[in-house]
């Protein structure tokens, strides 16, 4: 039989094994992200820059943020806006349309974290680059991507996978065994300080080091016949 509900729900009550009812209310206070929110006189935001081979001039996104539920315990950030600046208008119809879609999806609310994995799924087809620190980006849209995962781990959108301190230890005891191995082979004082000096540049890896198939990043070496990424721990041996 069809009930028809007329009027708003206050509680409700849960029936258990012993024939008993729990009420238990509803928490009908707790605003949650929706299209028909309106913008606030002011929000919080985050500027992140991006500066790629393929440009002269550097990208500019900005991530502003709306707080619900300010002072309660259902307090949270969420990502409400996003804009994209740079001197280069190479890109400009694009990029707009771009910032215009992502604000529209962080504004529908539910949740959003996929659109980090959409974005950095896009591979340019003249190929990608290396940005600092050795990491290889397949697009200027796929470090985009990257950008707005950086911020939803910062407001704790998405939960922080990072290395662990046996992690930490693990990968630098991977990297002073690289240096012990490589004097120990009868490296030359020369090469001794170009490696030393590479240890102290952008990216901090050996020049022979290989990208890694799980963090993407130049830093994979062969140590004792054992592939090993100096920079997110994965072995293929285990």
């Amino acid at each position: 039989m069809t009930i028809k509900i007329e009027q708003k729900i206050v509680e409700h009550r849960v029936k258990v094994q012993d024939g008993g009812l729990v009420e238990k209310p509803v928490e009908n206070n707790v605003i949650q992200m929706h299209e028909k929110l309106e913008r606030p006189e002011m929000l919080f935001g985050s500027t992140y820059k991006i500066k790629t081979p393929l440009s002269d001039h550097a990208l500019y996104i900005t991530i502003n943020d709306l707080v619900l539920n300010e002072g309660t315990e259902h307090e949270q950030r969420r990502p409400f806006e996003v804009f994209i600046n740079s001197k280069n208008m190479e890109h400009f119809q694009w990029i707009v349309a771009l910032t215009r879609i992502i604000s529209a999806v962080f504004r529908k609310g539910g949740d959003v974290t996929f659109l980090v994995e959409e974005l950095r799924s896009v591979f340019d087809p003249g190929g990608g680059y290396f940005k600092r620190g050795g990491k290889f980006m397949p697009s200027l849209v796929a470090e985009i991507g990257e950008v707005i995962e950086c911020h939803m781990r910062m407001i704790g959108l998405i939960k922080d996978d990072s290395l662990d301190e046996h992690q930490r230890a693990h990968v630098e005891q991977k990297r002073a065994e690289l240096a012990r191995s490589e004097f120990a082979a009868g490296t030359t004082g020369n090469s001794v300080q170009k490696y030393n000096a590479k240890e102290n540049s952008d990216d901090g890896y050996p020049p022979s080091a290989t990208l890694c198939d799980k963090c993407h990043t130049r830093a994979q070496v062969v140590m004792d016949g054992c592939v090993t990424c100096l920079s997110c721990g994965y072995s293929k041996c285990g």
